[in-house]
């Protein structure tokens, strides 16, 4: 089961890979790596070439999560802006997030450059540009950039080829890379260094001297240690799930003539900010370049917009009006921590369990960061990186956003005191759906192509808030903390949820086909 309806530009990796699994680990592994993605893919091949046993556990299949739903910008200049970043982590900690994720892209490098799969990895250059046209917000990013040990420069000029964009900071040693024929050429290389696939669906995580992985179908699997790397901890953890909030974001793919626009990726300041970079079309020269332009985020479960989509094409023809036509569009999950790093390291509640979340926006190099340091980490290992990147931090400067996340998060429940919509599964179309009430409970109704209602319990099995509908991916969403499930089946799409929504019983006119429009 996918994550979303829409689909990617990237290949599918799970296809190609469906004849590798296992359904069990052929002995007790010195690791287990639970996630097939970027990140869990990186520190399962890290930890197998330092000679571990190491067995990845996985529901669906290779890049059947988040990682494939990416745009793939690889960047050290990252977007939550170094002038934040100090703020929270101070210069030395702003440094070391910028070495780290170059550290990061130049460990992609080398993996797509081993591999027999062309990645169609470039090095380029990035730039960050106002939304307002101000220079002087860019002047303080470009030095705190510069502060930060990178290459950033302001280009109050702008760019030629652009005028639309206006002043810009340029940065270098920037990448992108196809993160389908990434994932693969990672996979592969993980598979060769004695990595074991197993299908399992884990429900929960207990930590010890060798902690244990409890499936769905009963089984219980033990480790020397456990990598929980499936974009947000489905067991039993206090270390994170209150200090980030769960996001979507949206992508539109474009076509434009080749050399029609600089091979680069940028950003705007906005709030939601937009991104971009180009592709290399499949055709080879001569054909017209694809631009893969993202935003248009909101809170999972919250600020619904049937008209994302038409309004990313829009922002796209006026900043970059070589673009002819689109051919493609999908959205993914951005967990956003409350300080603008990632949560890699040990978790504080669970023995010899390591965390791996909170992504901010640069999942892939943040899930290669966790390779790096995991595999010092598991090994015994200091790491310089430890502390910043640590489950368990307290950035005092982070509290009001804190406060803010909690408070929307808590604000969501009120969804039990509000009306019914009854008039609205009356008439509701094929391959929608509405949350209605029944007694005591709230019932999330969908009606299928040919008709049929499928009813679940629209309690979110984490913590209890009512989900509610995405027109975007045909799924029910938590509002509190970011759960999705599939919309006909209920099972889960999204953590922290690790049980599917109940299925409810509909009584009487309610069951009928009738008035289906």
């Amino acid at each position: 089961m996918k994550t979303a309806r829409t689909h990617p530009v990237w290949r599918d990796v799970m296809a190609e890979t469906a004849s590798w699994w296992r359904d069990a680990p052929p002995q007790e592994p010195d690791v287990v790596v639970i996630g097939a993605g970027v990140a869990g893919l990186s520190t399962a091949l890290q930890l197998a070439r330092a000679g571990r046993d190491v067995c990845v556990l996985e529901r669906h299949g290779i890049g059947s999560g988040e990682t494939l739903r990416t745009s793939a910008h690889l960047a050290s200049a990252l977007d939550d802006r170094f002038t934040a970043l100090a703020r929270y982590h101070g210069e030395e900690g702003a440094r070391q997030a910028a070495a780290s994720h170059a550290a990061a892209i130049d460990w992609m490098a080398d993996i797509a450059q081993a591999g027999n799969i062309d990645c169609d990895f470039q090095y380029v250059p990035a730039f960050l540009f106002s939304c307002h046209k101000r220079t002087d917000d860019l002047a303080d990013e470009a030095q705190a950039a510069s502060q930060a040990g990178l290459h950033a420069v302001l280009q109050a000029e702008g760019l030629a080829s652009l005028p639309a964009l206006g002043p810009v900071i340029r940065f270098e040693r920037q990448a992108r890379v196809d993160i389908g024929s990434y994932l693969l050429a990672l996979a592969r290389q993980a598979r060769d260094a004695g990595v074991v696939f197993v299908r399992a669906d884990v429900t929960g995580v207990t930590g010890g001297s060798r902690p244990e992985i409890a499936c769905r179908n009963g089984r219980v699997l033990r480790a020397r240690a456990v990598v929980a790397a499936t974009n947000v901890p489905v067991h039993d953890t206090g270390a994170t799930y209150l200090k980030q909030a769960a996001y979507r974001t949206y992508v539109v793919v474009g076509c434009a003539p080749e050399g029609s626009i600089p091979d680069a990726l940028y950003w705007d300041d906005g709030d939601p900010y937009h991104y971009v970079r180009l592709r290399r079309p499949d055709e080879g020269d001569g054909a017209d370049v694809e631009i893969l332009v993202g935003g248009g985020d909101h809170k999972t479960g919250q600020d619904d917009d049937p008209t994302v989509y038409a309004r990313l094409q829009d922002w796209t023809r006026v900043h970059f009006p070589s673009v002819t036509r689109f051919t493609h569009a999908w959205s993914g999950q951005v967990l956003e921590p409350i300080d603008g790093l990632a949560f890699i390291g040990a978790d504080p509640d669970n023995e010899n369990v390591f965390l791996v979340t909170g992504d901010s926006g640069n999942g892939l190099t943040h899930g290669t960061v966790a390779a790096i340091l995991l595999g010092d980490l598991i090994a015994g290992r200091d790491h310089p990186w430890a502390a910043l990147y640590a489950p368990g931090r307290h950035r005092l400067k982070s509290a009001p956003t804190w406060l803010r996340e909690n408070a929307n998060a808590a604000l969501q429940y009120r969804d039990w005191l509000a009306p019914s919509h009854e008039q609205a599964l009356a008439v509701l179309p094929r391959g929608s759906g509405v949350v209605v009430r029944r007694g005591v409970h709230r019932v999330a109704v969908y009606r299928t192509g040919d008709g049929a209602l499928n009813a679940h319990n629209a309690r979110c099995t984490h913590l209890g808030c009512v989900v509610r509908w995405s027109s975007e991916e045909k799924s029910w969403d938590c509002p509190c903390h970011g759960s999705r499930f599939d919309a006909a089946t209920g099972g889960v799409l999204n953590g922290p949820a690790s049980e599917p929504l109940e299925p409810f019983d509909l009584h009487g006119d309610d069951a009928r086909d009738a008035d289906i429009p």
